[in-house]
């Protein structure tokens, strides 16, 4: 991991295999939106409108679509999944992935259908679930490219899949969206090869330079995968600033703190929030030699 960036100098777009958005779907989408603003004080943006069914509303730092975060909606007529954060993974051609994902294994749940106005549509959706039972989306972008501010405080920082067989879901989503695991890099990180290179051409282009005292490759990671409980399912992990003062708030605001921990990188909680869905709140702890390097290289 990374210092964050934040501040993207160009619209951030996610090529075929990157998680690129990520949702929550809940019956109370007010008191869902209450909850977020204490948390992460995100603004919100309604994208349907009031005469149709069911809501769809953007998180943003500003309420502006250059910094979309996430989405928040009520849930589909007939969708009967748990309450969760649901991971959004970018694909060129939606039609042809739902097909790859039946032939892999897994199975379609809905779709592939155009999401938003006819003639401007946001995207291409298909809901699957692979063939350990993790469900997520497959998302071929239209006017919604996905997450445009990632990793800093009160963003989405990564997703990862919880599996109960980490080879049979590499054998699932390597196929399915390019994944290749590097054990170089550290247990279950997943990378795209020349995702990297993509984030130095358009949003990131220091990112390189910063990363030099990281494994090569390590500018490719898009997810991990790592072993879980059975049925797998996608764990969501949000940046923050201090986790404790976040999982406090998260308290104050009518959540649930189930644990903290502390890693190599990071100082994390796992939150429940109001409607029981589960987050990770993540604060960016590098190794002090990492800082002393990356200070070293600043004044070169």
């Amino acid at each position: 991991m990374t210092a964050p960036t934040t501040d993207p100098i160009a619209p951030r777009t996610y090529p075929h295999g990157v998680p690129c958005w990520v949702d929550l779907e809940v019956e109370d989408v007010d008191a869902a939106l209450a909850f977020y603003n204490a948390l992460f004080g995100w603004t919100f943006t309604a994208k349907l409108p009031p005469t149709a069914p069911g809501r769809y509303v953007v998180a943003s730092h500003d309420g502006t679509d250059a910094t979309a975060v996430a989405g928040i909606a009520t849930p589909d007529p007939g969708y009967d999944g748990e309450v969760a954060w649901h991971t959004y993974l970018a694909v060129d051609d939606v039609e042809a992935a739902a097909a790859r994902a039946v032939e892999l294994g897994g199975f379609v749940s809905s779709g592939p259908e155009p999401v938003g106005p006819p003639g401007r549509a946001a995207g291409w959706m298909a809901r699957i679930v692979d063939p350990q039972g993790a469900p997520s989306r497959l998302w071929q972008a239209g006017t919604r490219l996905g997450s445009q501010v990632v990793n800093g405080p009160g963003a989405w920082n990564f997703s990862n899949l919880l599996t109960p067989d980490p080879v049979a879901a590499l054998a699932f989503y390597g196929p399915l969206l390019g994944w290749e695991l590097d054990p170089d890099l550290g247990a279950g990180m997943a990378r795209v090869p020349g995702y990297g290179d993509h984030l130095a051409r358009t949003v990131d282009p220091g990112i390189h330079e910063r990363q030099e005292f990281v494994p090569p490759g390590f500018a490719d990671v898009v997810a991990g995968v790592l072993p879980g409980v059975s049925p797998a399912r996608w764990s969501v992990v949000f940046a923050v600033a201090d986790r404790d003062a976040s999982a406090a708030a998260a308290e104050r605001a009518g959540g649930r703190v189930l644990s903290t921990v502390e890693t190599e990188w990071s100082r994390d909680a796992t939150v429940h929030d109001l409607s029981g869905a589960e987050l990770v709140l993540s604060q960016f702890a590098p190794p002090q030699e990492f800082l002393e390097a990356e200070a070293a290289a600043g004044k070169s």
